[in-house]
């Protein structure tokens, strides 16, 4: 099958991030809950928040410090699998969204889509069209 090493790595970011998102929300619960049984309601959702908040902007610290080590480095990625990872790990919501938009436009037509790999994946040919000599 075209692309096997591209759907495999799509579809286990998919599960990556579905994963994320059910331990965030889970965490978030379970520190709502602790601090509920302390201060009211109120405050224990508001500390949460506070604390997912400030998580975040760490996060979003460190992925910007990546990016910069990234950038810096200036390596050329090659295949479509490699842009494919480097998309994810860039930005991975719109990576998603990409992953997204391709599994529905395979389904729709696979033609269309081993077409785009094509002239993704293609590499420059010279044809000597001049006579032999």
């Amino acid at each position: 099958m075209f692309g096997r090493g591209l759907v495999t790595t799509l579809v286990a970011a998919a599960a990556a991030s579905a994963a994320a998102v059910v331990i965030v929300v889970s965490l978030g619960a379970a520190v709502f809950y602790l601090l509920s049984g302390f201060i009211p309601a109120w405050a224990a959702a508001a500390c949460t928040a506070l604390v997912f908040a400030l998580a975040g902007f760490i996060a979003y610290r460190a992925a910007v410090g990546a990016r910069e080590a990234e950038d810096a480095e200036e390596e050329e990625e090659v295949g479509i699998t490699d842009r494919a990872i480097a998309l994810f790990k860039q930005r991975p919501i719109l990576g998603t969204v990409a992953a997204l938009a391709a599994g529905f436009i395979f389904l729709r037509n696979p033609a269309l889509t081993t077409l785009v790999a094509a002239a993704f994946t293609e590499k420059a040919h010279t044809r000597n069209r001049g006579r032999r000599r």
